[in-house]
């Protein structure tokens, strides 16, 4: 009997011939993948942990992660004992950083004069300019008549106001946000102030408790720059008028207080106050927590942003999400890193052509601060 003819490949056949070929072919390109990722994994996790250069990532990024909402994410970078640590070395350091006291002065001439007189844009009250640097993009304000500048509070109980809605109703040519306030979760009101609250020399806020002193930023009613630390006996005895607390302060007497990046308490936004020897004060606004925009900056880039620029003495202010530069009309210059927009706020420092027109109503009066829940809306 003849043999049969070979039996003909059928489409099927052929298709599971391709994928049996195919399949080594895969499961090789899976295991270089594999191989490699772990490889990196390893360098890396080497590199992250056991190099200084590793170990000054891994400290900042945990410094970035304590000035956020999710605080409690650094120990799975550093340990829950070092994130202990790292926090009670910041507050040390700032302390430490407010004590030195401030012998700068500040010219007599007024910046006013001849504002309106041919004004060119040297002349004008106000300016602003961008800033860039690794990593970071943000805006430098500059007010020539620190006497311009005035605290500004809600004009309702309840809850803070945005910075947009201050200018707007109290007709500033600018405003920043200013001093810091409680926030449970991430989610405050905005209507609890930490500290003290100063506006044209009266004492609308006062939260210390028992502390004898505390850690400012504000003007004296000459227009001179306080920041550091003060009893409410010696702010009094130096005329303050503007002033809300907060720190660290980062520039003293001319000086940079902070040595170096690794020990700028992480990459954040950031608003900054500074003044130069003319009286000049500089609102320094850093945008972050953005990729592929602004990731934010380290105090000591901020730090060295301003001595570029002829500060003699600079103080940080409340940032990241608070973070927020208006113009007049409410127009809104950076761009805020909050997920759910502007932020309700405390204080804000705004800019008038007149402030003594300017009516700041003491909304805290005949409340105590253990009264006030800081966390209802």
């Amino acid at each position: 009997m003849p043999p049969l003819p070979p039996r003909a490949k059928t489409t099927a056949s052929r298709n599971n011939s391709k994928v049996r070929k195919r399949q080594p072919v895969l499961w090789k390109l899976f295991k270089i993948m594999l191989v490699t990722g772990f490889t990196f994994a390893l360098l890396f996790s080497g590199w992250f942990f056991l190099t200084p250069s590793g170990n000054e990532y891994r400290y900042m990024l945990a410094d970035s992660l304590i000035t956020t909402q999710h605080r409690e994410w650094a120990k799975y970078i550093i340990g829950e004992k070092a994130l202990k640590e790292r926090i009670a070395l910041y507050v040390n350091q700032f302390e430490e950083m407010g004590e030195e006291r401030d012998t700068h002065t500040i010219n007599g001439n007024s910046p006013e004069d001849g504002l309106n007189q041919g004004e060119s844009d040297s002349d004008k009250l106000t300016s602003i300019e961008e800033v860039d640097g690794e990593g970071f993009h943000g805006y430098l304000l500059s007010v020539k008549d620190p006497k311009k500048i005035r605290l500004v509070v809600p004009n309702k109980r309840g809850r803070g106001e945005k910075v947009t809605s201050m200018v707007k109703r109290t007709g500033a040519i600018a405003g920043v946000n200013a001093g810091g306030f409680s926030d449970p979760n991430w989610r405050g009101n905005g209507f609890k102030p930490i500290g003290l609250v100063i506006s044209n020399g009266k004492i609308l806020y006062n939260g210390l408790g028992d502390n004898n002193s505390v850690q400012i930023v504000g003007l004296d009613k000459n227009g001179k720059m306080l920041a550091g630390k003060y009893s409410v006996k010696e702010l009094m005895e130096l005329g303050i008028a503007e002033a809300v607390s907060f720190s660290p302060r980062i520039i003293v007497n001319g000086k940079g207080l902070i040595p170096n990046r690794s020990q700028g308490w992480g990459v954040a936004p950031r608003t900054v106050m500074a003044q130069r020897e003319d009286g000049t004060i500089m609102f320094l606004l850093i945008d972050g927590r953005q990729p592929g925009y602004s990731i934010g900056a380290t105090l000591y880039d901020a730090q060295e942003i301003l001595l570029e620029h002829g500060a003699v003495i600079a103080a940080n202010l409340d940032g990241g999400s608070s973070t927020v530069l208006v113009t007049e009309n409410g127009d809104i210059v950076n761009k805020p890193s909050s997920s759910s927009g502007e932020r309700y706020l405390p204080t804000g420092f705004l800019v008038f052509e007149d402030p003594d027109a300017v009516e700041v109503p003491n909304i805290w009066a005949g409340l105590k601060p253990s009264e006030i829940d800081a966390g209802k809306w």
